[in-house]
């Protein structure tokens, strides 16, 4: 005889622990009442006392019975908690999630996508990790990421980089500077021009594409000061080191002592990108992926 309590004996003998008759706690089992009686008796062999007092006219529990119902609701209870939170990671709704993030596209449409996934992923424990581009790339790559949100990263192999939204970048100039009032500028008006950007450790591709812009008019800027974030580069242009060429968001932070043109004739845009894994199959990544996609497909901003 197996000697295992499976948990369908659990369920029958709860069934009939809390009817207190053996036709009624069939029909609640969809079983017919034989099978239902054997069961009982085949775990009570198994326990190896009497759960039932059974006469004619009624059913009732014994000591062991009262104390084993007990401790049947709450296994089956356990269970049922049990498959619901396996469930839950098998749906990406639990567990830890680690994002990094490039801080200027903080400026862009991601408080909008932390915002959607928290709201529809409360039990996910989300770490949020800001750097540069080449950084966060470092850190999907050695396993610390889950996922990146970039600013025109360099192409790795095994990450799969997909833009969620792209922007112009326009010319940053202090206000006194005397083409500050102009609508628009070339950037062949910045030749000669002392520059504030950051250094060339936030990605290649990342450094590279603005200067790009100056390239295609014969020059390169002489860098003068480096800076690590944009609203520092931003005020140190207002106090008149330089000038720079920044994604268009930047003019949410821009303070009044500096202006931001529009670039004449760029043919680059700026684009912030997801990137993850090829073959990516955690549902916890893919939940988030798909965040991402859904709202930079319904926000008007990530058309730039």
């Amino acid at each position: 005889m197996n000697t295992e309590v499976e948990l369908r004996h659990l369920r029958y003998f709860v069934a009939v622990a809390e009817e207190l008759h053996f036709g009624r706690a069939a029909l609640r089992l969809h079983l017919a009442q034989p099978p239902l009686s054997q069961q009982i008796r085949k775990l009570e062999a198994i326990v190896g006392y009497p759960l039932l007092e059974r006469t004619s006219r009624s059913v009732t529990l014994t000591a062991a019975g009262r104390v084993f119902l007990e401790r049947a609701q709450r296994t089956l209870r356990n269970v049922e908690r049990d498959m619901d939170e396996t469930r839950s990671i098998g749906r990406g709704e639990v567990g830890s999630l680690h994002i990094g993030f490039v801080g200027s596209a903080m400026l862009t449409i991601l408080p909008a996508i932390f915002r959607t996934y928290r709201e529809s992923y409360p039990g996910v424990r989300l770490h949020l990790h800001e750097s540069f581009t080449a950084k966060v790339i470092d850190e999907l790559q050695n396993g610390t990421l889950d996922a990146g949100l970039l600013r025109d990263g360099d192409p790795v192999e095994g990450l799969i980089a997909t833009t969620i939204y792209s922007e112009p970048f326009v010319a940053v100039l202090p206000a006194r500077h005397p083409r500050a009032r102009q609508k628009s500028i070339s950037p062949a008006a910045l030749r000669g021009e002392p520059f504030v950007y950051y250094p060339p450790s936030a990605g290649t591709r990342a450094f590279e594409k603005p200067l790009s812009l100056c390239e295609d008019y014969g020059f390169r800027p002489q860098i003068v000061q480096e800076a690590s974030n944009w609203l520092t580069i931003l005020r140190l242009i207002g106090s008149g080191l330089g000038v720079s060429i920044a994604p268009a968001s930047v003019r949410r932070i821009a303070s009044p002592d500096v202006v931001c043109l529009p670039i004449q004739g760029a043919k680059v845009v700026s684009n912030v990108e997801l990137a993850c894994f090829a073959g990516e199959s955690r549902p916890i990544v893919n939940a988030f992926v798909q965040i991402v996609q859904e709202t930079a497909r319904n926000s008007p901003e990530s058309r730039g």
